[in-house]
């Protein structure tokens, strides 16, 4: 169960749980692929292969380790010089870095007092961006979905996304999301979690996915558009 309140009471050690129960799960399935499944193109950042969004996700940690933020770190000319700065590296590399970020990252998104912890929520989602151009069940899923759904309330408070109700398969309580509710009212949600997670970070959700959206269009729901 999500508490409601999450949005407004930090928990500064939930972005490096999160990283770390993904790091167990993540990449021993990484390290058991062939190297040509890496090339595979990810529906969630179609441009990209595999092989570049762990790219890009190793990068980013490094670069919170590191504490590294200069201006415009996190913006798309970055991602794309990290990843040729890494085309060169061997995958096996590529695994190590990303595995050492996410072991090492939450002490120092920790002291970001909240400024970084989308950080966590991205690197999650972009497992399963993986697991997905992978063909592996349960993509946005897994042990790290309770830590993931509490930090995307969070996260959605704080950039003042469409305000919903969410009833999920998967919890008794229903989930708050979105900013502070003025003269339009709530939008209502109903169906999996992992859908609501594909809605909310803009990737394509199955067309044989069931689920109920009233009040909102799917795209008004996307915070990372």
């Amino acid at each position: 169960m999500i508490p409601q309140d999450a949005h407004d009471v930090r928990d500064p050690e939930l972005p490096g749980l999160l990283l770390r129960t993904e790091r167990d799960a993540l990449i021993p399935l990484l390290r058991a692929r062939p190297e040509d499944d890496f090339a595979r193109l990810t529906a969630g950042c179609p441009a990209w292969t595999v092989r570049d969004v762990l790219a890009h996700c190793s990068a980013v940690l490094t670069r919170v380790v590191e504490r590294r933020f200069e201006p415009g770190v996190f913006e798309a000319e970055a991602n794309d010089r990290d990843i040729a700065e890494r085309a060169d590296w061997p995958t096996a590399r590529v695994i190590d870095e990303l595995e050492h970020g996410m072991t090492e990252a939450g002490p120092a998104l920790a002291r970001t007092r909240g400024a970084l912890d989308a950080v966590a929520l991205g690197e999650w989602i972009h497992a399963g961006d993986v697991r997905e151009a992978f063909g592996e069940p349960g993509a946005y899923e897994g042990e790290g979905l309770p830590h993931a759904l509490a930090l995307l309330v969070r996260f959605s408070r704080e950039r003042g996304g469409v305000p919903l109700h969410a009833d999920l398969d998967q919890l008794d309580d229903p989930l708050l999301l979105g900013g502070v509710p003025g003269d339009r009212p709530p939008a209502r949600y109903i169906g999996d979690a992992a859908t609501l997670v594909r809605l909310f970070s803009g990737r394509p959700v199955p067309k044989t996915t069931a689920y109920e959206l009233v009040g909102a269009r799917e795209e008004e729901l996307n915070l990372f558009g």
